[in-house]
């Protein structure tokens, strides 16, 4: 819940409205970005890595997004047709437990692009179907080490009132780094403009077991994380450069246009719509039983990619990605050593080896995690990583 303190509440200038971006429907979403298309951002794969270890943030430039095969895309939509209704269940899940704590009146999802978008535009319309609520959604750019968009909350906030009910939302947890950025940017938002603002980060599934406000802690595959752009509104992850963006801004993205006609963001959306109603009865029981006794938050998932450091002796804990989605992710645009799976016999992972496969990146075992598998990224000597 949002609070203000006793001091005036002092939003700054007037924010300008974003430029509509984006393949889903307006109502669906507004995303709080600035288009930097035309902009050459994109760097190789190799050429990025290297960048990124070196010192220079993640959120300076752009991979080249993968362009999936005939047989990746069959498999996305098959696991698109398996997962609809499991995927349903979770939304319906947290979407129930957000409605519980906040109600609808004052309420307005903001998704953490670009993970996070499908999973709100599926919220919205979880609570629209059932509760006949339009909530406001919009899609923010939040960035490790950097922090969230404040522009973007504040053009929230000036366009809904300082007493708007915000509520993060995001795909998946893996080590909590978004959770922990999103917390330290409440506070820098609180000290600058006297508005206290909720960190809790609703999300589908929380592995890591980080999050008060989840539909699942199973590491399944939420099939929005088999691809990149086409299945996020066309969307590039989002992009934070003085040069390109000024105090006043949103963070920066690229739309891709161009493909439209390979856009597979509202195929996603309404495949697992339709399962809205017969999970819900399921969904609110579970709903309710959370609220009356709340999941702890344990922060497994740290203690055991702490463990995996140890075990491969890797000096930089950012280096492994955990989860299904962040190890996808790996995959498609980092430059792997390994991958690390609980078990080769997990359905969840069918597009993950597929993808070692294709890159030639070994595969390993390593029973008892608290994740599906875990993406190891390729050390290039010294620096940061992403």
């Amino acid at each position: 819940m949002m609070e203000t303190d006793n001091r005036n509440t002092v939003l700054g200038p007037r924010i300008a409205p974003p430029v509509p971006m984006g393949s889903y429907p307006p109502s669906d979403v507004t995303f709080l970005l600035k288009d930097l298309g035309g902009v050459p951002l994109e760097l190789g794969t190799a050429e990025r890595e290297k960048a990124i270890q070196s010192g220079v943030s993640y959120s300076e430039m752009l991979p080249v997004e993968y362009q999936p095969t005939e047989e990746y895309i069959g498999l996305f939509r098959k696991t698109l047709q398996e997962s609809a209704a499991k995927v349903a269940r979770a939304v319906a899940v947290v979407s129930e437990r957000i409605v519980a704590r906040r109600g609808t009146e004052g309420t307005v999802l903001v998704s953490l692009a670009r993970a996070g978008t499908p999973v709100g535009v599926l919220i919205r319309r979880y609570i629209a179907e059932m509760y006949g609520a339009e909530l406001p959604h919009y899609s923010v750019s939040i960035i490790r080490g950097k922090g969230l968009d404040l522009n973007a909350i504040r053009y929230i906030l000036q366009q809904h009132g300082a007493g708007a009910k915000l509520q993060f939302v995001d795909g998946w947890t893996g080590k909590g780094a978004i959770t922990r950025v999103l917390s330290e940017s409440c506070k820098d938002f609180y000290s600058r403009y006297g508005v206290k603002l909720s960190n809790d980060l609703a999300v589908l599934a929380d592995p890591g077991h980080c999050s008060e406000t989840f539909g699942t802690r199973e590491d399944y595959l939420i099939p929005s994380a088999c691809l990149n752009s086409t299945v996020s509104g066309l969307l590039s992850r989002t992009v934070q450069r003085n040069d390109l963006t000024g105090p006043e801004d949103f963070h920066g993205a690229k739309f891709y246009k161009e493909w439209l006609d390979q856009d597979y963001s509202n195929v996603f959306i309404d495949a697992i719509t339709p399962y809205f109603t017969s999970v819900r009865e399921g969904a609110v029981a579970v709903a309710r039983e959370m609220e009356n006794s709340p999941p702890e938050i344990s922060w497994r998932g740290m203690r055991d990619i702490t463990a995996l450091q140890e075990h491969f002796g890797i000096d930089n804990i950012n280096l492994i990605k955990p989860g299904v989605g962040e190890t996808t992710r790996v995959l498609l645009r980092r430059v792997p050593w390994k991958i690390i799976v609980d078990t080769r016999d997990n359905p969840n992972l069918r597009h993950i080896l597929l993808l070692a496969e294709e890159r030639d990146v070994p595969v390993e075992e390593y029973p008892g995690l608290a994740y599906s598998c875990c993406g190891i990224i390729k050390p290039l000597g010294g620096g940061e990583a992403e």
